[in-house]
């Protein structure tokens, strides 16, 4: 990691960031203290000349960021996602990064292909076309499958794309390293764990297949949603390096002129696109996290088609109640509920005053259900929940950012597509839907069956178990003492044990 040749890098990013005019905003977008900023001034400024000059008409980070390659431009990508990070001027600059590249070669494409599948190129397409879209990481074929005719996107990682992106990152972390050196107050700021989290997004889009599955899983997850589908994968066409789907036709989401020109209603799309984000978030926990118009087209039937799958959010199923009951309960405007779902959660630290914190909330939701219902924001609010949590001390939960950031980006798209939706009035059917199937006695009974269910697995386990847990307990009191049963014949213990097993299988057949 500590290598000359990560030094340089360093030394050639600090000049880069310089040249465009990018540390200044990234130093004030991290409220630098003066001797990181001396710091960074000193390894970039000397060195100038070695700078990137990027594309002028960009503003500076995404100018720096896009000169800089690959790496970069998907760091910047990611960090996007975290205004909690970089602060939310910077976060929406770089929502905006251009992520087009130069193709690689035709012939590169066919050498991957060939080496991945383990067959040649035209044993697997019958067509095949030039290169329709490149991006930091792979680029993307129209092709024909051979074996049935059918039309479909081929995806391909650049050649060498690992080790420059290993090499890149080996001096993201030397870098976050020596802040947190210079700049001990950056800590609170997670460096490391920034470039942790974007070493391991990097990881999972270096392979294709894992891709993949998030595709296959969301398509499986949405099989019943009406107006809605996703290209199929096909994995006999698929690996690491390649992956294969069906091809997308269809008019882009953010295309009103086509939208209107082919009789689809936008009103409903508007209402549609948002209804499914939050079923996908509640229901599901697995949403896109990159819904934005140019992943989303209309086909001529009127379905909303998703593709690009690299960025995922998963939100586990206690994590997904909380969420409703806090978006229920500003919903009905209840205040003190919405404070005491984020104690009993653990989100507030127990010491704080519930009663403040419920006052501190109708501060943030009042103004907001004041306002004219086309201006009523779901994203907004969460941002607003954020500030005040922040203050009594909630630590930051990286999955709801991500949801909050995808929030944000699915009402734009909507308001888009209709400037007069109320957001709420959309999102109140399904949160209710959610909250009166997953909140509640159903909810409590089918609980307990899962209880129930994991327990009945441990039901030949149980009396051992029971037995060593005791035997440690009495071992702890006496330590000179022989472990003992105390005169309880082993056919009780065992006969306990079978009672518990079966009275926990009973309880599960019940429910």
């Amino acid at each position: 990691m500590r290598g000359p040749h990560n030094f340089w890098r360093l030394i050639a990013t600090g000049a880069t960031l310089e040249r465009t005019g990018a540390m200044k905003v990234i130093l004030d977008a991290y409220d630098a203290p003066p001797l990181l900023r001396a710091g960074a001034r000193i390894v970039g400024w000397p060195f100038q000349w070695l700078g990137l000059k990027g594309d002028p008409s960009m503003p500076p980070a995404t100018r720096a960021l896009t000169a800089l390659g690959p790496a970069y431009i998907k760091f910047g990508q990611i960090l996007s996602t975290r205004p909690d990070l970089v602060g939310p001027e910077l976060a929406l600059e770089l929502r905006v990064l251009q992520d087009k590249l130069p193709p690689f070669s035709q012939d590169a494409a066919r050498r991957a292909i060939e080496t991945e599948l383990g067959e040649p190129l035209d044993a697997v397409y019958s067509e095949f076309s030039a290169p329709v879209a490149a991006a930091s990481i792979a680029q993307v074929h129209k092709a024909r499958l051979r074996e049935n005719g059918k039309q479909v996107a081929v995806k391909i990682l650049r050649p060498g794309i690992e080790r420059a992106f290993r090499k890149d990152v080996d001096a993201f972390y030397l870098a976050a390293s020596l802040i947190q050196k210079l700049s001990p107050a950056s800590r609170r700021l997670r460096p490391m764990d920034v470039v942790e989290h974007f070493d391991g997004v990097v990881r999972a889009e270096l392979d294709l297949r894992l891709e993949a599955a998030s595709a296959s899983q969301f398509e499986a997850n949405t099989e019943i949603d009406g107006g809605f589908r996703l290209p199929t994968i096909h994995w006999m066409q698929t690996g690491r390096r390649v992956m294969t789907m069906d091809w997308v036709e269809g008019n882009s989401l953010g295309d009103n002129v086509a939208l209107d020109a082919a009789g689809h209603d936008r009103v409903a799309l508007g209402e549609r696109v948002l209804t499914l984000f939050l079923n996908h978030a509640l229901r599901d926990g697995f949403f896109h996290a990159d819904m934005h118009q140019g992943n989303l087209k209309v086909g001529a039937d009127g379905d909303i088609i998703a593709y690009d799958f690299g960025i995922m959010g998963h939100i586990d199923e206690y994590t997904r109640r909380v969420y409703a009951e806090i978006l229920y309960g500003f919903i009905r405007r209840d205040y003190q509920r919405v404070a005491e779902v984020h104690f009993e959660a653990g989100y507030v630290p127990a010491d704080r005053d519930v009663e403040e914190f419920a006052r501190a909330l109708r501060a943030v939701g009042e103004p907001i259900f004041g306002m004219d219902a086309t201006r009523i924001s779901m994203g907004r609010l969460l941002s607003y929940l954020f500030e005040v949590t922040e203050r009594f001390g909630m630590e930051t939960r990286t999955e709801l950012i991500l949801l909050q950031r995808t929030m944000v980006v699915v009402e734009g798209v909507a308001r888009s597509l209709d400037p007069h939706i109320n957001i709420w009035q959309v999102a109140q059917p399904v949160v209710q839907d959610y909250i009166s199937k997953n909140i509640g006695p159903l909810a409590l009974a089918r609980d307990l069956g899962n209880t129930a269910r994991v327990m009945a697995r441990f039901g030949p386990r149980l009396p051992q178990l029971m037995e060593n847990a005791l035997v440690a307990q009495m071992d702890s009191k006496s330590k000179h003492a022989e472990p003992t049963r105390q005169g309880v014949p082993g056919w009780v213990w065992g006969l306990g044990g079978l009672v518990l097993g079966a009275l926990v299988v009973g309880l599960f057949e019940l429910l």
